[in-house]
């Protein structure tokens, strides 16, 4: 494959908003412009080209990206004499040329399915000298963006996706049309692709789609996900975990997998977003309250030690307080070990922006209290479980505010602290599972100690 010669040696930075699919996709393009023989940097500000990784589901990504991509135009001119500035993702797919609406600095615009191109659409808006935008935003007949190359953020762990595109078109979402309708990669593919990575050193992989419980039903005619999940088990690889899981479509093998597989780690995303049936069925959630309460019994009926994590969303129009009494009621039935909460953010363009809603914002942002403090009350209860114990942890690095700690994740996607042993280096043990004995529990970490040899 050939690349642009006017690429070679120009500095580049990646920026990302969003969800892990857009991480992926940040690593592929890293990678694509890593072998066009650019280099990359930290900071956009020194950077030739600056790519801005988008997500559009909530309205506050718009605004970050408005506000980082509109510091470009003040930002010091590079050493080359011009920088170019892209934007991909799922803005890009949604609003294409508009962008420049938005963004006056903005030379090309990339949508989803339109990674490969990138290389192209640079070369050319450096041959245009910032007079037009270039634009490809086509998303049929495209390839997985999983076949280009990838400079991945961490050694040890790596980003798969098996599917894209959601079928579901909840009434709040944009994925659907920003994504596509759903579309699975092949079994062999996947498979081979964690082989490569486990002969790579990868010791965790992550499984990506906005709805992999849906897996493989535009291939093979039916969900095929717990039969993945057993076909990538057999790999060999460490630890599997797998986001995004639709509630409507969990099905029992996939429990059972969940279940019997032990690199398959015990930890589950399940996003419920209401706990009232009537709201439910207003996001077309295809699942009502009952529902979900009784698949939750059955994974910890299958999995009693399961962490399970959600989203919420609050003040969905015409959300009543007897509404939001029925979400705090199921959070606690449920007993998730965290969750992520959100006011709802009107998506143009979703059946959803279309719906009257009079509640005052001071109500809502009363509920989002609410819930947020009994969401931090279930995440202490929960780590209190794991004091004492021996937790299995996937070294990430050292800590923010103190490089003699390290930092990791537990098989339940807790996060562990524990101190540098005295005679060990911290690079020893980034990339390698230790054992930690668990000797404070606090609301968002784990602290303790190591025990035994890392591995």
């Amino acid at each position: 494959m050939s690349h642009p010669p006017v690429l070679v040696g120009k500095t580049y930075c990646v920026r990302t908003f969003g969800c892990q699919m857009n991480l992926h996709d940040s690593e592929r393009v890293a990678g694509l412009l890593d072998e066009c023989g650019c280099i990359c940097v930290a900071e956009p500000e020194d950077a030739d080209i600056v790519v801005f990784m988008t997500c559009c589901v909530r309205e506050n990504a718009d605004q970050r990206l408005y506000g980082q991509a509109s510091a470009m135009v003040s930002a010091p001119t590079p050493p080359s004499g011009r920088r170019v500035v892209a934007i991909g993702g799922c803005i890009a797919q949604r609003d294409g040329e508009k962008i420049r609406e938005h963004i006056a600095c903005a030379d090309v615009v990339f949508g989803t399915s339109a990674l490969a191109s990138l290389p192209e659409l640079l070369a050319e808006a450096y041959e245009d000298d910032g007079h037009a935008v270039e634009v490809d935003t086509v998303e049929e007949g495209r390839p997985f963006s999983t076949d280009l190359p990838s400079r991945r953020e961490s050694p040890f762990h790596a980003w798969v996706p098996i599917m894209t595109g959601c079928n579901n078109f909840c009434t709040y979402c944009i994925v659907p049309y920003v994504r596509g309708r759903e579309k699975s990669r092949t079994m062999e593919s996947v498979v081979s692709e964690v082989e490569r990575l486990v002969a790579d050193g990868v010791h965790e992989v992550t499984l990506l789609g906005q709805n992999v419980n849906s897996y493989g039903r535009n291939i093979y005619g039916e969900p095929r996900f717990a039969e993945l999940l057993r076909a990538v088990s057999a790999t060999g690889v460490e630890r599997i975990r797998f986001t995004s899981s639709n509630p409507k479509d969990l099905s029992d093998e996939t429990i059972a997998a969940m279940a019997e597989l032990p690199n398959v780690m015990p930890h589950l995303h399940l996003a419920v977003q209401s706990g009232s049936t009537r709201v439910l069925r207003a996001m077309n959630r295809s699942y009502t309250r009952e529902e979900y309460l009784d698949l939750v019994r059955r994974l910890r009926a299958a999995l009693p030690d399961i962490a399970l994590s959600t989203d919420i969303i609050v003040g969905f129009p015409g959300e009543t307080e007897e509404d939001f009494q029925d979400t705090l009621s199921l959070v606690r039935e449920a007993a998730f070990s965290s969750a992520y909460t959100f006011i709802y953010s009107r998506r143009p363009g979703t059946p959803a922006a279309k719906m009257p809603d009079d509640t005052p914002h001071e109500v809502i942002q009363d509920r989002f209290d609410r819930l947020a403090a009994l969401v931090a009350e279930q995440a202490h209860d929960a780590n209190q479980a794991d004091l004492g114990k021996l937790v299995s942890v996937l070294v990430e690095g050292t800590s923010k505010r103190d490089d003699s700690v390290m930092v990791g994740h537990s098989e339940k996607n807790q996060t562990v602290h524990f101190p540098l042993p005295e005679g060990r280096t911290a690079d020893e043990l980034v990339g390698t599972v230790c054992d930690v004995r668990v000797e404070e529990a606090r609301t968002w970490y784990l602290r303790g100690s190591l025990e035994g040899e890392p591995r």
